[in-house]
């Protein structure tokens, strides 16, 4: 991973090493341990051969090797990534490489006994270093970012894998892995973020996951995803536009596996504060069952609502303070309090006027952008249209009527100068007397 340190150089025969990581293995798992007993009839040796040089098992020493470095995690900690990129060095001199690397992967998730403290930052090095081994477009690249995202999740360390994201999705279309591993990868990396209160990030991602599942929109899973995804849009106070969410398959399908919370998502997508009261009268205890915060719902659909208020009062751009507190069920005096915290959210902007107890109306977002909504574009750009050819038609006339005085300006001189011109009785006697 970009921003790790890469595989320290690594010297000597594979042999030679083997036998080396051999026999610090069986120090480390202590007497009784065989590792370098089991390994050395599989090693080449050169005294015994003849005519040519006997071959080492590869295959068969890195299966012995692989399944003892579990012994690695008690390793003291200043041994412990050498002794791990002698490791991942061997495995890369491996017929199949693969074959190895996901037990490396899970060894290095579970905790270093022998470092309770700098452990995770550890593993996280050496798997950075292991992943950076790997070749761009291969897929085990894959395995270990998945085994990097378990790290982080255990550790708390989202801000070290975040400014890798950004080369996600180049990664996974580079791997050409299936839809299901994608999902996969997507979710893990939601719960890494989650862990650290990073609620953006893991909404973004458990989108991302959700997009996965389109052919398989009814599935268990799906609905899984769809109601995780809706419950932590409906929480994240930042959150206002679910136009996202609504325009996913496996949204679509709550409508018949899950009512209510289809109901709930329409709420929040189009309609304003009173209509999530009655929601809420008439589901019950629907809103404490599922732990949601009533009190975040209420204030991010107070906003909403506003919003919607700002969006109906376009074509006047004013908005009175009695509106506002009709609407929202709030005390006059604090209409101008929820006025600028929706502006402080995004979903306004304009200036607010005591004098005339109005909010003078800037811009305004649209919760949702359908039919009603382009035929406004489309009037609106009628109308830019027609004031357009207005200007452009005076422009014209501006302009030929500056040509028409350019040329009688141009045409003076001529006229003094041409067949017009008679020269008065002095000029005659003195051209006569010539």
């Amino acid at each position: 991973m970009p921003g790790i340190p890469s595989l320290s150089l690594v010297e000597g025969a594979f042999e030679e090493l083997a036998t080396e990581l051999a026999t610090y293995l069986d120090g480390l798992k202590g007497e009784g341990s065989t590792v370098l007993s089991d390994i050395t009839p599989l090693l080449a040796d050169p005294e015994k051969a003849e005519g040519g040089r006997q071959e080492t098992d590869k295959d068969g020493v890195m299966k012995k090797l692989v399944t003892a470095s579990s012994a690695l995690n008690n390793a003291p900690e200043r041994e412990l990534q050498a002794a791990y990129n002698l490791l991942i060095h061997l495995i890369s001199q491996s017929e199949d490489p693969d074959t190895y690397l996901p037990h490396v992967c899970k060894y290095l998730t579970a905790p270093m006994t022998s470092s309770t403290h700098n452990g995770a930052g550890i593993a996280l090095g050496i798997l950075g270093t292991l992943f950076n081994t790997i070749q761009p477009d291969d897929e085990t690249r894959y395995h270990v970012l998945l085994a990097i995202v378990d790290l982080i999740r255990n550790s708390g360390n989202f801000e070290t894998l975040q400014p890798q994201l950004k080369n996600l999705d180049s990664w996974i279309e580079q791997w050409e892995i299936e839809p299901q591993e994608a999902r996969k990868l997507y979710v893990a990396i939601s719960s890494a973020a989650a862990a650290t209160n990073e609620s953006q990030e893991s909404y973004i991602f458990l989108v991302k996951a959700l997009r996965t599942v389109q052919d398989e929109a009814s599935s268990p899973e799906a609905r899984d995803l769809s109601l995780r995804a809706l419950k932590m849009a409906l929480q994240n106070e930042k959150h206002f536009d679910f136009q996202d969410l609504t325009a996913l398959d496996s949204i679509q399908a709550l409508r018949k596996s899950d009512e209510t919370w289809s109901e709930l998502l329409e709420v929040f997508s189009d309609q304003i504060y009173d209509d999530l009261q009655e929601f809420k009268e008439v589901n019950g205890s629907f809103i404490t069952d599922n732990s949601l915060d009533e009190d975040v719902l209420d204030r991010k659909m107070r906003l909403l609502t506003l919003a919607t208020l700002a969006a109906q009062s376009a074509d006047t751009r004013t908005l009175p303070y009695s509106r506002v507190s009709k609407s929202l069920n709030i005390p006059s005096e604090d209409v101008e309090m929820w006025v600028i915290d929706c502006i402080r959210s995004g979903l306004v902007e304009g200036k607010l006027s005591q004098q005339k107890q109005e909010f003078l109306i800037h811009r305004c977002t649209h919760r949702t952008f359908g039919e009603k909504q382009w035929r406004e574009v489309a009037s609106r750009l009628e109308t830019w249209r027609s004031s357009l050819v207005n200007v452009l038609a005076v422009v014209r006339q501006q302009k030929e009527e500056f040509i028409k005085e350019k040329e009688a300006e141009l045409a003076g001189p001529e006229m003094r100068s041409g067949q017009g011109y008679r020269p008065d009785r002095r000029q005659r006697n003195f051209i006569e007397a010539e």
